[in-house]
């Protein structure tokens, strides 16, 4: 895509810390230790302090508290704390732009990651990569603001149902935010699984190209941009043929339907 490639070499990529860097390296290594994803994080103090002040909060009911990151590691999961401190430095590299509303920017990325979460535990997929990329697909708008702001304020505009975003962006630019970020994961060396997932997350059903994981992260952004207030109607606004491209039960999703009020934001230090 000339396009895409034209509009990334126009933008000021965010800085990436050596510890996200460090962070994305022991995603590509199967014999990362608890130990060393511990030492990673803890060369950053702040960040330290964030994920220990996460992995005490409510949403974890551990029964005691942790003092330690090589404790949280153990008891929270490798995973889970290595893509908490991931999602913590991108929400750091990414200040919000004018024309993007900080809470609910993240409150939205926040939902996406969560409900990314669960239909990855419903089709038996790793949910950590889901919900780490499911943190990241709105990224790329704070790019779109930073190159044409008055692009920004086109693809915000009011009223918008599930999906507008991407059409606007499309229209506007030929690309959706999920391709940009797709190309930053590209250059940053994620692994290749969310590359693809977030490049497909805005049409994941082509044959040639499907993506398991872009078929999440199409539904949960979906959810996490739908205004119905019943279950059951955001359920049945969904695209038909992605839940059915993942073989989902729909009876599972109606019982296990999460609320989000239970979903973590690392945005905040």
């Amino acid at each position: 895509m000339a396009d895409l490639e034209l509009f990334i070499g126009s933008v000021a990529l965010p800085p990436m810390s050596e510890v996200a860097h460090a962070l994305i390296r022991s995603l590509n290594s199967e014999n990362t230790s608890v130990q060393e994803v511990s030492q990673i994080i803890e060369k950053d103090p702040a960040l330290c302090a964030q994920i220990l002040r996460l992995a005490n909060s409510a949403q974890f009911g551990l029964p005691r508290g942790i003092g330690r990151m090589e404790e949280a590691v153990a008891l929270v999961g490798m995973s889970r704390v290595r893509s908490l401190a991931l999602g913590a430095c991108l929400a750091g590299s990414f200040p919000c732009l004018h024309g993007l509303d900080r809470d609910t920017f993240w409150h939205s990325s926040m939902a996406c990651a969560g409900y990314a979460q669960w239909l990855a535990f419903g089709v038996g997929m790793d949910v950590q990569v889901a919900w780490l990329s499911g943190m990241m697909l709105r990224l790329g708008e704070v790019l779109i603001g930073q190159v044409d702001p008055a692009a920004l304020q086109t693809i915000e505009k009011l009223p918008m149902l599930p999906g507008d975003r991407w059409r606007r962006e499309q229209q506007l630019l030929g690309f959706s935010e999920g391709h940009i970020v797709s190309e930053l994961a590209r250059r940053w060396n994620f692994p290749m699984q969310i590359v693809q997932g977030l490049q497909r997350a805005s049409d994941p059903l082509l044959e040639q190209a499907f993506s398991r994981l872009g078929a999440v992260l199409h539904l949960a952004f979906h959810l996490s941009e739908s205004t119905q207030s019943s279950t059951e109607a955001r359920l049945e606004a969904l695209p038909v043929e992605v839940i059915d491209s993942l073989r989902l039960d729909l009876d599972w999703m109606r019982q296990t339907f999460p609320d989000s009020s239970a979903f973590l934001d690392v945005s905040l230090r």
